[in-house]
């Protein structure tokens, strides 16, 4: 099947909005870090061309802070491929300014509302031990 997992954990004290655009950012940042997942372009029968996709499944699931907090270091630990989103972002209005907002957190106790996870299959399900699928 696929030797890498992708895993989307977001924060389950979120508003629904506030979960889907943290997925929805998460994953520009999986597929800009890892461009391999991106499959073919999608024609149509008629020939219309369309854009890529991963090719890839990626699973979403929900946690608490504590839990993201021990997820990002396990990730840490396993040298995993993280894209991070902490509750700053969702104050800012561009690019540069989540960088900031970003680099101003303490980094040992980072306020998470989502982070995903890209690596080997056993590695990223270790990372995430105990965590449920989102419902």
């Amino acid at each position: 099947m696929f030797e890498t997992k992708i895993a989307f954990i977001v924060r389950d004290d979120l508003q629904t909005w506030q979960k889907l655009n943290v997925v929805a950012f998460l994953a520009t940042g999986i597929a800009s870090s890892a461009p391999e997942i991106i499959g073919k372009p999608y024609v149509d029968a008629s020939g219309h061309q369309y854009g890529s996709m991963s090719g890839q499944p990626m699973l979403i699931f929900a946690a608490n802070l504590a839990e993201l907090q021990k997820t990002h270091r396990q990730g840490l630990e396993r040298e995993l491929l993280m894209i991070p989103y902490v509750h700053a972002m969702f104050s800012t209005g561009h690019d540069e300014a989540n960088r900031e907002v970003f680099t101003a957190e303490d980094a040992g106790n980072l306020n998470f509302v989502g982070l995903a996870l890209h690596g080997p299959k056993k590695m990223v399900d270790k990372a995430i031990k105990g965590i449920s699928l989102h419902k």
